[in-house]
């Protein structure tokens, strides 16, 4: 089976879906590996790097797509909503596409993307299970946002850190809440915490209060209990309106009294909630610095901009996207050997396992012609499917 890995087209983005340092297991189990020229470059992997583990460089992104059986992307058409159709031609019927595909989005662009009879596979959909932990390129990448909103927190704070006792006079540290204690949360917490600030978290799961304390953390305790706090997968669920307002209440203060404040709450293929108001806002002290990981989902502040950098009340709301794109070389390493163990899995003698497991089923978005999984046409509203996995 020929691997291909073309060049990244979102704008900006600078991972790579394959790095260097894979190849050689992929190779051994009898893959071929197609690379498009210059495909990790802006992750720091020239292309030489790739020839010397074995794989061939092809000179454009219509040799990648005509030659490979498999194509693996970072961003496939579906996460990549700015350049992601223009692959749509190059797919073929039969064709592997695994990546990013935003399963839970557009119904219309996944029809298109099942129309040409392609089988992709959406790493978001990897199920939270110990035997799929190295697949799980999802929670890499969180690893890797949670670590650079701190950094770009730290930056933008005029204040710094750490407590810092010197001749002139003693510098007290900076006080940083964490809203979130996924993946990304925690990371946040172990790197402010690193950096030598004073660190609070608050997440509505009652049993992310010993991560949290586990990492140097203070768990923020609130006089409210979310309903079915988190689902089979381990991911927060949507609460009605009256929580959130009663969460907001409750929070205001805490907010009110942190330099930093990094957001990370989302609920997969909806609209983030919003846990920090104009107002408190608007109540915390001049230069103070909120990092807004949903900003993409319309965001955890009620001011944030995806995409922007705002100014409110002397308060600068950070509303930037895709993060982990902004440290590429190790955000591809991450990705490429999660993706490396996901391919190990499914393909076996070049071959796409036709009685999956698990893994295989709940991954598996569309094969011949139509969107197959059960999960994602459930929450489309969309009729059970024949051939539904």
């Amino acid at each position: 089976m020929i691997i291909g890995v073309p060049k990244e087209s979102y704008p900006g983005e600078r991972r790579v879906a394959l790095v260097p340092l894979v190849i050689p297991n992929l190779k051994k189990v009898g893959f071929e590996i197609l690379v498009q020229s210059g495909a990790g470059v802006e992750a720091g992997y020239p292309d030489a790097l790739y020839t010397e583990k074995g794989a061939k460089i092809v000179p454009d992104r219509t040799a990648v797509f005509g030659q490979a059986d498999l194509v693996a992307q970072v961003l496939c058409y579906g996460s990549n909503d700015v350049t992601g159709n223009e692959d749509l031609p190059l797919m073929r019927r039969g064709q592997i596409i695994t990546g990013f595909l935003r399963p839970l989005g557009s119904v219309d662009v996944l029809q298109q993307i099942a129309a040409t009879g392609v089988t992709s596979f959406a790493v978001e959909l990897m199920p939270r299970t110990t035997r799929a932990q190295s697949m799980d390129a999802l929670s890499s990448m969180a690893t890797i946002c949670g670590y650079k909103a701190v950094l770009l927190a730290a930056v933008t704070l005029p204040r710094i850190f750490p407590m810092l006792t010197t001749a002139a006079g003693t510098i007290t540290p900076s006080r940083v809440l964490i809203i979130g204690a996924g993946v990304a949360g925690l990371q946040a917490i172990a790197t402010a915490r690193r950096l030598g600030a004073v660190v609070s978290a608050y997440d509505m799961r009652p049993a992310s209060k010993e991560q949290v304390q586990s990492l140097g953390g203070r768990f923020v305790e609130l006089p409210i209990e979310a309903k079915d706090a988190q689902d089979a997968r381990g991911y927060g669920t949507a609460q009605d309106e009256s929580f959130y307002a009663k969460q907001r209440e409750l929070l205001g203060r805490t907010v009110a009294e942190s330099d930093v404040v990094v957001t990370t709450a989302v609920v997969p293929g909806k609209k983030a909630p919003v846990l920090i108001t104009a107002d408190m806002v608007r109540k915390m002290a001049p230069g103070s610095v909120i990092v807004d990981l949903a900003a993409e989902r319309g965001g955890n502040c009620e001011l944030t901009k995806a995409g922007e950098t705002i100014v409110d009340h002397d308060v600068k709301i950070i509303g930037r996207i895709n993060l982990a794109t902004e440290v590429p070389y190790h955000a591809s390493q991450m990705y490429a050997r999660n993706l490396t163990s996901f391919l190990l899995h499914i393909v076996k003698d070049g071959k796409l396992q036709a009685n999956g497991d698990e893994i295989l089923r709940e991954t598996m978005l569309t094969q011949g012609g139509e969107i197959v999984n059960a999960r994602v046409r459930e929450f489309l509203k969309l009729a059970p499917a024949p051939t539904a996995r």
